[in-house]
């Protein structure tokens, strides 16, 4: 429990030698991916769900791992849903390189272009404009 990965190096050739360790741990490259595909992170029910070892030890090894070498980070919710891991800018920038595939975005909100405002619609020919008919005029009385 005390061997693993404790630091992101700056040098890249380290980099790369972390990249391969780092790749031969399914439990590892598992839970990145996970933490890197939701939107709002996963809590720690979620990531041992993930990781499907039904061992709460593992997810703490996995988690310790990721978050000491800086690529995840908790979250905590102070309204009683339960805290969250989401992946820091160096996760962001480390994923690729690890996994070997870009970040996966959440698909963009498209929203509907705004449309031009439809032309007044040309009054029929046979539509002649009418007057309204006059009020018969009262007789004045004698």
């Amino acid at each position: 429990m005390n061997q693993g990965l404790w630091v992101w190096p700056a040098d890249p050739k380290e980099q790369r030698r972390l990249i391969k360790e780092f790749a031969r741990s399914r439990h590892l490259t598992a839970a990145l991916t996970a933490v890197a595909k939701s939107k709002e992170g996963l809590s720690n029910a979620e990531l041992d769900d993930i990781l499907s070892d039904n061992s709460n030890w593992m997810t703490l090894w996995v988690t310790r791992q990721l978050s000491s070498l800086g690529l995840i980070e908790y979250k905590v919710d102070f309204f009683g849903n339960p805290g969250r891991y989401a992946l820091t800018d160096l996760g962001k920038e480390a994923y690729p390189k690890i996994i070997g595939q870009p970040v996966p975005s959440p698909p963009p909100v498209q929203a509907a272009p705004p449309r031009p405002p439809a032309p007044p619609a040309p009054a029929p020919a046979s539509a002649a404009v009418a007057m309204p008919p006059k009020p018969p005029e009262a007789k004045p009385r004698a």
